[in-house]
């Protein structure tokens, strides 16, 4: 076999782990797909009416409804990263990476293992995400290939924030930590576009939510939902990602080729 066949064995090898390993934490798999559900129908049932009013005259509940769908996507993408950092950390800290170094293994299938089970668990939670938002009303005239594409973005961004949870997560010295610093993500979805519109937002503020990578993310996946044109967000969303994704990885690599589970960070 050739180096990369076998670095594809491995690959699938640790993302079998992986999978298996989340199946028996149930609970937690639960909450990943359970909190966003439960925002759904907070930010619908309980917010919805006031701020689908400030979206324009007579529109209320389903209104926003349709315009908090991407916001609520997102919110299961950082529901997943939480999830996946808190997998990383109980790797490092229980000493398993530490094993699984001397094994004839190829090194990155470790890390990868772990970035497509979450990316699978990210796709199926936002398709059960979709499901309950038709049942509760949300319209979208977008066709099919302009889902794909919506999904596409969310999938690129999930992909460069679960490799960024995998860093977080081999550098956490604790479980605990590991659970608590990616809700800095959660605060920067909230100061987006996600669920209000930028331009309702003092001037300070409304500069910084344009400008970080929450914003062109769901304004994309918006536009995309509801035909409306996404003018440079799509191009900044990508970048986004793609610079994410690059700069989480190389860490990710350092800290798994560099770092011990006895070692302090």
């Amino acid at each position: 076999m050739t180096t990369l066949a076998y670095r594809l064995s491995d690959s699938r090898v640790m993302l079998r782990r992986n999978l298996k390993h989340q199946l028996r934490y149930p609970s937690m798999t639960v909450m990943l797909i359970g909190l966003p559900i439960a925002l759904l129908l907070l930010f619908v049932y309980v917010f919805g009416g006031q701020l689908g009013a400030g979206l324009g005259a007579h529109l209320g509940r389903h209104a926003y409804l349709d315009y908090v769908v991407p916001g609520i996507l997102l919110i299961t993408v950082t529901s997943v990263v939480q999830g996946t950092s808190i997998m990383v950390a109980m790797d490092m800290t229980g000493g398993i990476i530490d094993r699984f170094r001397t094994m004839a293994i190829a090194r990155a299938s470790v890390l990868i293992g772990h970035v497509l089970g979450s990316l699978i668990q990210t796709l199926a939670a936002m398709a059960i995400l979709i499901g309950v938002a038709f049942a509760l009303g949300f319209y979208s005239s977008a066709g099919p290939l302009h889902w794909l594409a919506a999904i596409g973005v969310l999938a690129l961004f999930a992909f460069a924030l679960i490799w960024l949870a995998v860093a977080l997560g081999l550098a956490a010295k604790s479980v605990e930590t590991a659970s608590n610093t990616p809700m800095i993500l959660f605060l920067l979805l909230f100061l987006s576009s996600g669920f209000v519109s930028t331009s309702t937002m003092p001037t300070g503020l409304r500069q910084f939510a344009e400008y970080q990578p929450f914003t062109p993310v769901a304004d994309t996946v918006r536009g995309l939902l509801t035909n409306a044109a996404t003018g440079d967000h799509a191009l900044a969303a990508i970048a986004w990602s793609v610079g994410i994704a690059a700069l989480a990885y190389l860490w990710a690599v350092r800290l798994y080729n560099t770092r011990r589970a006895a070692e302090p960070n």
